[in-house]
């Protein structure tokens, strides 16, 4: 009988030794997560300051629609460093007095799906206005008025939280727990398998096709402007170059910034089963990691955004210049200085571009059938 009795208690004593050796594996793991959170949500922050001080007002080349889709794009990346990250770690030190189930994490769930989701429609839609401005020029105005772009991107932002706002409640039809893997509140999709891969259905994978769609269209039609610039001699054209030689780093960071985090809530949804811890934690957070990524492929790698950025620092460096009019003469000196060779010719090709260089690239036209686009209205 005795010698029976550990033969009993040591499945569980083992049991009991795994859970407490892996709480004790994530809590050694806790500060080095919190550090490179806290560092991502930093270096989005400053990217996002940096690009609204451009983008705040017009951009040579840029369309006012165009500035309209990168502020809302900027406002969904800049969520993640100033809203995601701190209810997140708020949550994390919350939870060392507190386990359990909470409302609290159920909104910080429902905020975390929301930005997450808006900013994959907002991606989107630039897709689709960058897809018109190229392939489209002379109808922008018509197709895509500001009353329209301005529809696209409250869609991009309304529609995510009437999707998601069963998250939001404790008693919904979805749970929500913290994973101290990854240092989120996340729903259980496994606890409504349904529900789970309606999201998906209506936020991922239509914005992936809309996206993969119009970067595709665009880098055929750059690849094809190349190939005519080069039969014309006229050395390959430096503006389709460059479109491809962004276009595929943009989908390439979108798929491998998203998909992992897809894959890792179909896995859940289905199987009801978790990730090693360090997977978890990659995935969750990669695509917050998107947001700092938007700021070099959608703005900085842009000519006039790094122009314009240049100007705006020299202004705000250019405090020794003494009085009013001095200052403008020192800006209308930097001007001068950081815009060397821009004439009016180019000017007049970008004016009817899209937002990213992408667009300027794809729309070159001989000097004789230069057409002012009218500004969308």
């Amino acid at each position: 009988m005795m010698s029976g009795i550990p033969n009993v208690s040591i499945p569980s004593t083992d049991e009991d030794l795994n859970v407490t050796d892996l709480q004790r594996t994530l809590e050694a793991h806790r500060p080095i997560k919190i550090v490179i959170i806290s560092v991502l949500g930093v270096m989005i922050t400053l990217g996002n300051i940096a690009v609204v001080m451009v983008i705040a007002s017009a951009v040579s080349g840029w369309s006012r629609n165009s500035r309209y889709f990168l502020l809302s794009l900027t406002g969904a990346d800049s969520a993640f460093g100033l809203l995601i990250m701190p209810l997140n770690l708020c949550v994390s030190f919350m939870k060392e007095y507190n386990e359990g189930p909470d409302p609290f994490c159920h909104v910080v769930a429902f905020f975390n799906a929301t930005i997450y989701s808006t900013c994959m429609y907002t991606l989107a839609t630039i897709s689709l206005e960058r897809y018109i401005a190229v392939f489209y020029p002379l109808k922008y105005s018509t197709l895509l008025t500001r009353r329209r772009a301005l529809l696209l991107i409250s869609f991009a932002w309304i529609f995510p939280p009437l999707l998601l706002v069963p998250i939001s409640f404790p008693a919904g039809i979805i749970e929500v727990h913290f994973s101290r893997a990854s240092l989120v509140c996340n729903p259980l999709y496994s606890s409504n398998v349904t529900y789970s891969l309606t999201l998906t259905c209506f936020i991922f994978f239509p914005c992936s096709a809309i996206m993969t769609f119009c970067n595709l269209r665009l880098w055929v039609a750059a690849k094809r402007q190349r190939l005519k610039l080069r039969r014309h001699s006229w050395g390959g054209g430096y503006r389709p170059k460059v479109a491809l030689r962004v276009l595929v780093p943009v989908m390439t960071v979108y798929y491998t910034c998203w998909t992992p985090c897809m894959v890792i809530m179909l896995y859940n949804a289905i199987s009801g089963s978790g990730v090693p811890e360090w997977i978890e934690f990659i995935a969750v957070w990669l695509p917050t990691s998107n947001g700092f990524l938007n700021c070099i492929f959608y703005f900085w790698i842009n000519h006039s955004f790094r122009r314009k950025f240049h100007l705006v620092l020299q202004r705000l460096c250019l405090g020794h210049c003494p009085g009013s009019d001095s200052d403008s003469s020192c800006v209308n000196s930097v001007e001068s200085s950081v815009v060397p060779g821009w004439n009016s010719n180019n000017l007049l090709h970008e004016r009817f571009s899209s937002v990213s260089s992408t667009c300027t690239l794809l729309t070159l036209m001989p000097p004789q059938t230069n057409i002012r686009e009218p500004e969308p209205a």
